[in-house]
Order: C-alpha cells, then structure tokens, then sequence
C-alpha cells in the first residue's frame, strides 16, 4: 500500500462518520423495556460562543461512558441542551448593539457545531434551550403550583445586591462576600423579592446525603455543612432595664453557667437601640459601619481580626439571674441563628480569645474528665467533654446529661425550648434582569397579589426592548411590558418585573429531556410515564463548583416535583462524577491569564479523536488535567500507529476472519492471544463504575506495542494473521468510546458490514488470561534470597520442596533448624529458622 494511501487523513475519517451519525440518528433513543436503562448526562453549557478544553473534557467523559454502556447493552439515554439564560447575554447586547437572544442562539448554533465535531454520541432529536418559551412556560407553571402550596413567598428582606451586575444574589451566590460570577463586592439593600422555602426541604435534603452511596463525599460534606443542622436549645435572657428578650440559640446548653458576656451581630437593632441617645452612639455607628465595610472587602476564605464594641447593656443569665455585658461583635453574623451568641469564653475558643482581648471574665463550668480548670491560667478554651461544676443543681453531672436537664428545665420555667435550626435560608430567586423567566405573578390594588391563569402562559419576554450602558433591566420601564389587567376583577394592574434566578432552569432540565422533542411534552412539563422510565440519572458528570449551588437546588427541585406530582424520584442523580479542572503553566486555564488552548485549533491538527484520546489519557477524571503538547503529539503518533499498521497487514488481518484460531495455541501466538485477553479484562474493569480512563488506555497501548514488536520484520516468529485479527479487532473495540471515528473506520476497512457501534463490548477468556509461568519470591527469616519459576497452580507442597531444594536458600539456612514455612500460593515462601 502506498503513503499516500496508508496516510491517516483524520480529517477526511471524522467528516464521513460524523456525517453518518448524524444523518442516521445513530444516537436517537427510546424507551425499550427488554433493556436496561441507563441515563449518563453532562452539566450543560452556557452558550458563551466557543467551547473550551474545560469542555471538551467534560464532554468526552459523558460520551466515553455512554458509548461504553451502550455496548455493554444497555439503552442509552444521552442528551444535550443549553443553560441559556443569563447575564452575558445582556452584557453582549450592550456591547454589540443586539439582541440577546440572537446572541444566545447564534452562539448555540456555532457551539452545537464544535461539539459535534467531537463525535459526541447525543440524541440531538432531544436538544433544548433554557430560554425559549416552550421550555420556561413550564418552569413558570411550577412557580405558580409552588405559590398555591406555599412554597414560594415574597417578602421584604436584605438581600445581597450586586451593582455591576445590577441584581439580587442569593446566599450561595454569594462567596465571602464576592459575587460568584462578576468576582466584585457585594452590597446589603432593603427590598421586595421571591423566595422558594428551601427550608421546608432541608431534613430531607440531609438526609438523603446519606443515600447517595455514588457521590463523592466531599460533596457530600459540602452540602452537609451548608444545610447546617444544629441541635441544642433556644433559651431567652431578659435585657436589663427594658421588656424586650433576647433570643439565643445554643448547641451547648451544659455552658450557660458559664457565660460571661453576650455578642449581637453589628446589625443587630438592639444595638441601636441600645445606644440611642447615649455617649456611646456615634462610636458604635462608626463600628457598625467600618464593620460593615470591612466584611465586604474580605476575599473569599478570609476571615476578619476579632473585633467588638460594648454596647452599654446588659442582659440576665436567666438561671442565675447575673448581669452580662452586651458586645456588638463583627463574628456574629445576623443571617445566621438569631444574630445574638451567648458567649461562653471557657468553652468556646473565639469567645476565649475575645474575652482576652477585652478583659472579661473567663467562667470554666464543665471541667475534663479527672481534671479541674481555671480560669485565671486557661491557655485554651475547653470544647470536649467533661463533668459539670458551678452550674448548681446541674453540678456533677455529665456534660450530654446536664444538656437535656438544662434544656428541660429552661421549657419548664417558660424562658427556653429544645430547638433545631439550620445553616440553609430560603432560595431567594428574584433578579433585577432582563434575560430571564418571567416571574408570572400580577399585582392589583383592589384584589393583591394574583398568580398568572395558567391558560395565559408562557409570560413571554417582550422583543422590542433597549438595553442601556447602565445594565439596568428595560422590563421596569417597559410599560407595554408592565401594565396588564387583574385576572380576577379584571382591572388595571401591573406584572412582576423580575425575572427568575438562572439556576430555577437548571434544576429540573435533566427531567425534561426525558420527553423533550416527543410528541407528549409538546402541551406538557413533563410525559410522567417516561420520566419514571428514565429517572434518576445514572451517572452525572460535572463541576465540583457546582457542590452547593446547582446540586443542591435540582435536589430541592426533584422533591419539589415529586410533591406536585410530576416525578416518582426522590434524588435526580444516583451517581456524580466531579471532573478536575484542565490546567496549563501552573494555573485554570482563562482568557484573562492568557494560557487558553483552542480545542477548534487542536481539532484542525490532530483530529478530535486525538484531542479525546488525550484528555482521557493524560489524568484521572476527578484529578486536575495538566496540559502538555508533547501529551497531545504522542496520542496523534499512537492513533497514527494503529492506523498505520492496520494498512500495512490489511489483507493478511482481512483473510484471518477466515480461519478459527490455531488448536494449539504457543509462542507468539501465545503471546499475543494471552496479551489480548489480559487488556480487553483490564479495560473492562477499569470501565465499570470507576471510570479509570486513563489506565484503560494505557493498557490498550501495551497491547499494541506487543502486537507492533511480535510483527517486527525482524520477529523470527509471528503471529498468525487469526490471531492479530483478533488482537487489532479488540484494540478498536477498546478504543471505540475514546476514539470513534478511527476506530468506526478501521473496523469498517478489515471487512465488518456491521457498524462498530452496533456491536457488543469484547469478552475476555479467563482460561486465556494465565500466564506460562509466575515468579514467586523465597525469603528466609523475612528476608528475600531467591526466586522461583513456576507453573501458576503449583502446590504448597512443591513449593516448599523447591524452596528447601534452591542452592541460595540452602547457603542462608546453614545448619540451622528450620521450624516453620509459610507459603502465599504464587506468590511467596517464607523459611523461619
């Protein structure tokens, strides 16, 4: 065969099978009850315009997975859609004078081209796009059914407020007082917004941390800790002077005896209160506000330098009736528990080191087992465990018994509860933004807040709009927008303006596209009957990012359509697999640092089924990829090299489908039948649910390397050609979910009428996989001193004669008395003297 011929024109190869694909509907699926099911999706893109390597690999994981699955036999559910709303697109219409939905779905277009260059195995008939009204209508459906169930509320409330990005943020969004997105810091303003009540859902949704088995834990963890349980005590301490309480929460009741002072968050409105018209006023404003500031130059991960400010209160120990000082403190925080911390320095190291600072009395009232503390010389805070003392008729007891007795006596006299509270806050959903779901709720000053008839959804966004350099949403001054008529007394009456947080759209788009593009969900959410089909997702693929925000809302989401009847599911996704970042010189790669690699570029080089290969070879999936050229060439010569040979022996590899393998099976063809067994177990396992790409591949490369040397010219020896035949048929079945098109080709070129992507996962032969000969290890007194050859399988019996027989073994045993043998079968033989 010539060069020119035997050349791997990847280009050419990708077009025809991506061609074929997509003409054919090879990846269109239903449901078949005969099969198994299996449902593998990857986190959908936003539309930004181009994909990046981040994507890329993302995607080839999703796709590997699938393409395995399928060819394991299972029925393959793998879609692909667009998390298109956004703030973005709003910026790129400001910029560029357009509109943002043709900005949107011009770059949808472009991106659904890059990503089917990849080969990416999608049912395309399933495609969707967040923003366009079919899907949102439904969305907002959702909204009003949580409305008339109570689960969505408005209110006024401080919100966290972005001002280059003009809008509300929830809690999530919101990271050490940075906005998520913009990376700029974020303001508290007073006003109206949307809530769904996440809280009504936070037991359940910690509980079910403990049945995701498939996710990794340190999602797990993260989601824990931001539900938040604590369990303890609400108890109330009388201001002096004055009718009002203050309600604190504690998870350590046992301490009470032992508080000293009392910390309010800054914000707090007794210390306004308390130091209205007072000395102390204008040095308590200034502190509320140099905190205030200061909280919201904090980076993400910093913490603030104890600081507080006595307030010229006191409050009463309502169990000893004590006088302690009230501390506007900048650690306590007024989002969280009741914004007034019972201080306890003795057992609390942050109250400790407060108390330090400002001089205030240290009380120990639960002292280590054995031990006795004092205050006075406390170098630490005691956290632990202990034995009460100084707490009156509590002394002597157990901490953990003395909680429940405190607590019990505190509801007794009237002044405390047992109480459970929670990290979590309600999902705050309203943005100040054009591009985004509609809010369907009307506002009428004779009949109030009115839901939307759901006959008259989708509340569509209004086209003819002009964005302005301010960023500010047009729908608030867009009359033909806003004035609408009470559905009700059919009055004059006005919309909601805001439109919905983005995450609303991606907590439930892994349900709609188990209908999406059939003909039952083309006047409904959801088909109910093949929703129960393909829920939950099987394996989830994504971010690690994600771990609070977006996971946590589509697992608050699926319970919330469980309830309303649409699901059967109490979790949206079994398995989650959490993809590390693609990083190059030492740092994510990002437009701004300048370390961008073009997966478009790439593709024109190598190929995609190189740009693939490498991303799935060069470190495990949930490990942070380090890009490397000199990686990349080497997948393109590895690909280059099956190519080549497969050219180079196609006839000899054609006429070997015409004979059974050789009876006796030795020497090279040993070898190679053996080599071949051994990678098609390797691969399997490291593709069943751990997902080892990297690994799999390596192994297939060691079995083209021995099928390269025992076809070397020079070989004295070599295979026969059944025997390579089934040797390269298992190379590109193996490699077939990393690279499709080559391996599509190839199985084409040795003669196959049926598609690769047809057939079933290679079997291995367990009878195959032995090798001629295994080496065991001889030690004497632990020590190593020979080895042995042996046949795999040989007895215990004759090992040790073999053992005992070997002339190096003998020299260190000597004259001395041999009194035990342990054998590890194929392994080792241990001689104790």
């Amino acid at each position: 065969m010539n060069t020119v011929q035997a050349r791997y024109d990847f280009t050419a190869i990708e077009e025809k099978w991506r061609t074929h694909w997509l003409a054919t509907k090879t990846w269109k699926v239903t449901p078949d009850l005969t099969r198994k099911k299996y449902y593998v999706l990857s986190m959908f893109p936003y539309p930004s315009g181009r994909i990046h390597m981040g994507h890329v690999r993302n995607y080839t994981i999703g796709d590997v997975i699938a393409r395995y699955r399928r060819m394991r036999g299972d029925n393959v559910l793998h879609p692909m859609g667009w998390d298109a709303f956004g703030l973005p697109a709003e910026n790129a219409a400001i910029k560029h004078h357009t509109h943002p939905a043709q900005w949107t779905y011009e770059n949808i277009d472009y991106m659904r081209i890059q990503l089917q260059r990849l080969g990416l195995s999608y049912d395309w008939d399933r495609e969707l796009a967040t923003c366009d009204a079919s899907y949102y209508r439904w969305e907002q459906l959702f909204f009003i059914q949580m409305y008339e169930k109570g689960l969505a509320y408005r209110k006024m409330t401080t919100v966290n407020w972005c001002d280059p990005c003009q809008t509300v943020l929830a809690n999530e969004q919101v990271i050490a007082g940075i906005c998520w997105r913009c990376e700029t810091q974020v303001t508290p303003r007073q006003m109206q917004g949307w809530f769904l009540k996440i809280t009504d859902y936070a037991e359940e949704l910690l509980a079910g941390c403990d049945q995701l088995p498939g996710w990794p834990e340190k999602v797990l963890t993260m989601q824990r800790n931001w539900i938040g349980k604590s369990i303890g005590a609400e108890i109330e301490f009388r201001v002096a002077g004055r009718q009002s309480t203050l309600r604190i929460f504690t998870t350590r009741p046992d301490t009470i005896f032992g508080a000293t002072f009392m910390s309010l968050a800054p914000e707090h409105p007794l210390v306004t209160e308390l130091s209205k018209n007072t000395d102390r006023e204008a040095e308590i404003t200034t502190f509320i506000q140099r905190t205030a500031a200061a909280r919201r130059q904090l980076k993400p991960g910093e913490e603030a330098r104890i600081e507080g400010i006595f307030t010229g209160g006191f409050c009463l120990n309502p169990f000893t009736g004590a006088e302690l000082p009230i501390y506007a403190a900048n650690f306590v925080l007024m989002e969280y528990g009741t914004g007034a911390v019972m201080a306890v320095p003795a057992h609390d190291q942050r109250d400790f080191e407060f108390a330090r600072q400002y001089n205030l009395p240290i009380t120990p009232v639960v002292h280590p087992y054995g031990e006795k503390l004092d205050g006075k010389t406390l170098s630490a805070a005691h956290e632990g465990p202990g034995i009460l003392a100084d707490s009156g008729e509590f002394s002597g007891l157990d901490w953990k018994a003395a909680q429940k007795a405190i607590t019990s006596k505190a509801a007794q006299k009237g002044f405390g509860q047992p109480k459970v509270t929670y990290r979590l806050r309600d999902w705050g959903i309203s943005r100040q933004r054009y591009w985004g779901t509609p809010i369907p709720i009307i506002y009428c000053d004779q009949c109030g807040t009115q839901t939307v008839p759901s006959e008259q959804l989708p509340v569509r966004l209004p086209t003819g709009v002009k964005f302005k350099k301010s960023g500010r949403s047009p729908l608030s001054a867009l009359a033909s927008f806003g004035d609408t008529t009470c559905p009700t007394c059919r009055g004059p009456a006005q919309r909601e303006t805001d439109t919905m947080d983005t995450f609303m759209e991606s907590s439930w788009y892994f349900a709609r596209y188990t209908c999406q593009g059939s003909p039952g969900c083309s006047e409904a959410s959801l088909d109910q009957q093949e929703a129960a089909h393909w829920l939950p997702v099987d394996q989830y693929i994504g971010g690690v990012e994600h771990a609070i925000l977006h996971l946590l809302y589509a697992r608050f989401y699926t319970k919330v359509l469980r309830d309303l009847g649409y699901l059967t599911i109490d979790e949206p996704f079994i398995n989650l697999l959490t993809q590390g970042m693609v990083i190059k010189d030492g740092a994510k790669m990002s437009k701004s640092k300048g370390n961008v690699v073009d997966p478009h570029e790439l593709i024109n080089k190598y190929g995609a089924d190189t740009v693939r290969l490498f991303s799935m070879f060069a470190a495990p999936p949930e490990r942070d990829l380090e890009w490397n050229n000199q990686g990349v060439e080497g997948a393109f010569r590895f690909l280059s090299r099956i190519h080549h040979f497969v050219h180079e022996q196609l006839t000899p590899i054609r006429h070997g489908a015409d004979h059974d393998l050789p009876a006796t099976i030795s020497g090279a063809n040993r070898t190679l039948h053996r080599k071949t067994h051994q990678t098609i177990s390797k691969v399997t396992k490291d593709l069943d649910g751990a997902f080892h790409f990297n690994t799999a591949i390596s192994a297939v490369m060691e079995l083209v390397n021995t099928l390269l040397a025992l076809n070397n010219p020079e070989a004295e020896r070599k295979p026969d050609p059944t025997v390579n035949r089934r040797a390269v048929e298992a190379i590109i079945a193996l490699l077939f979910p990393m690279a499709p098109h080559l391996c599509a080709e190839l199985w084409e070129e040795i003669g196959h009428d049926q598609p690769l992507d047809t057939l079933s996962w290679p079997e291995y032969d367990p009878e195959a996989l032995k090798e001629d000969e295994t080496t065991v290890i001889i030690q004497v007194k632990g020590k190593l001193r020979s080895r042995l050859q042996v046949a795999p399988g040989t007895s215990d019996k004759e090992l040790q004669k073999l053992a005992l027989a070997d002339d190096r073994v003998k020299g260190f045993i000597g004259a001395a008395q041999v009194r035990k043998i342990i054998v590890v079968p194929d392994k080792l033989v241990n001689i104790v003297i």
